[in-house]
């Protein structure tokens, strides 16, 4: 008897592309959910043919969109339309990542959809949200982040600003979506079975993660500034050069401190008894991160790693691709799994977090071709063949 998922029986309808929504319904979808992706005949999701492409298919296409089943649907006819609320109207979930106002001129706005099923979730990710006075701005994941604080922060004082290597905005806004749609489901089984709208704006995803940026200005009127590798404020806690490359290092809290100090051979810094909270490291973060940094720059990754671990100290090396895949923690935790694409291509991708004890996660599915379900799924909405053809060759299906 196969193993349960959470999300089992939960139906998603897909609209959009890239990587906000998407990313939403693949984390569903990686715990049960029926995702059914509506993508443009001809083209498709753009996200097919980003960055590094094997047989003619992106590899990051193949993780993104596992576990989905995919219709090509023209949504700009009116025929399009109408299959668009048929699935709709039998669906549990409808996640869509247009500019606001898109799903409203097909006549697919949130007014008619929950006529139509009350009991639908609606996850609506865009750059500014529904509503204020940017609702219609075009939005990007990288606007987010700089609207929503974090790229003020990122890179070296003084220089300019440099981004995540990942696109992190519209990944927090797809899981804070997440969150919503859960929420949702929970709360529509105490409340009459009514569905809601769950609005994501990716510069608040960005925003709801900036810890103490705003509290500080308010009280004190401070702006926190960039700093590196550094976090300011807790120290230390930094990157710091070896003889081979460079570690991080979290010694901020205060038993670890004074184990840190012991380790590297500064016994005085270990017990001055200002430096035994960390207000008073703050004040001389400088001279304990020129204290560390002397001591790694003069011992390989390995060996830095080794002494602190024995000192029970947080410590890692900065991992490539490569370390990832070489590490056996990863293995050992199911993070690096063997998937076999609808081409006959085994690649490594990544697993499934979080990991749940009694409905654990799964990739039931290799990520579709382009409309490859398309007919399978009107199907099952009861049309038969020859208005499936009829349909395909008046564009509206591929």
């Amino acid at each position: 008897m196969s193993t349960p998922q959470a999300l089992q029986g939960v139906k998603v309808i897909e609209m959009g592309q890239l990587i906000a929504g998407p990313f939403a319904a693949k984390t569903l979808g990686d715990f049960g959910a029926d995702v059914i992706k509506i993508e443009p005949p001809g083209s498709g999701d753009p996200l097919r043919n980003w960055r590094m492409v094997q047989n003619g298919t992106s590899v990051w296409w193949q993780v993104q969109s596992r576990n989905k089943r995919s219709i090509a649907l023209n949504l700009r006819s009116a025929d399009g339309q109408d299959i668009a609320r048929k699935l709709i109207a039998e669906a549990d979930v409808l996640v869509e990542n247009f500019r606001p106002g898109t799903l409203e001129a097909w006549g697919l706005g949130w007014d008619a959809l929950h006529a139509l099923n009350p009991g639908l979730v609606m996850l609506r990710i865009s750059g500014y949200g529904q509503t204020g006075p940017y609702r219609d701005r075009p939005g990007f994941g990288v606007v987010g982040e700089a609207m929503g604080g974090l790229r003020h922060l990122t890179g070296e004082p003084g220089r300019v600003p440099v981004r995540v290597g990942v696109s992190i905005g519209d990944t927090l806004a797809a899981l804070h979506g997440c969150i919503g749609v859960l929420a949702a489901l929970h709360h529509r089984k105490a409340n009459g079975g009514l569905g809601q709208v769950v609005d994501v704006a990716l510069h608040e995803a960005v925003f709801n993660v900036m810890e103490s940026l705003i509290p500080e200005y308010s009280a004190f009127g401070a702006v926190r500034e960039p700093a590196g590798s550094a976090l300011p404020g807790i120290t230390p806690s930094n990157a710091y050069n070896c003889t081979d490359g460079c570690v991080l290092v979290a010694g901020n809290g205060d038993s670890i401190f004074k184990r840190l100090m012991l380790a590297i051979d500064r016994p005085d810094l270990a017990h001055a008894p200002d430096l035994a909270v960390n207000a008073g490291r703050n004040q001389r973060a400088a001279e304990l991160d020129a204290a560390i940094g002397s001591w790694t720059a003069r011992h390989t990754v390995e060996e830095v790693i080794t002494t602190l671990l024995a000192a029970d100290v947080p410590v890692g090396r900065v991992y490539t691709a490569k370390d990832i895949a070489e590490d056996p923690h990863y293995r050992a935790r199911d993070m690096l799994l063997q998937q076999t694409t609808r081409d006959g291509d085994t690649l490594e991708v990544p697993g499934i977090v979080p990991k749940l004890s009694a409905t654990p996660g799964a990739i039931r599915s290799a990520a579709p071709h382009l409309g490859g379900d398309t007919d399978a799924v009107l199907r099952g909405m009861g049309l038969s063949d020859a208005q499936i053809a009829t349909l395909r060759a008046q564009g509206v299906v591929a």
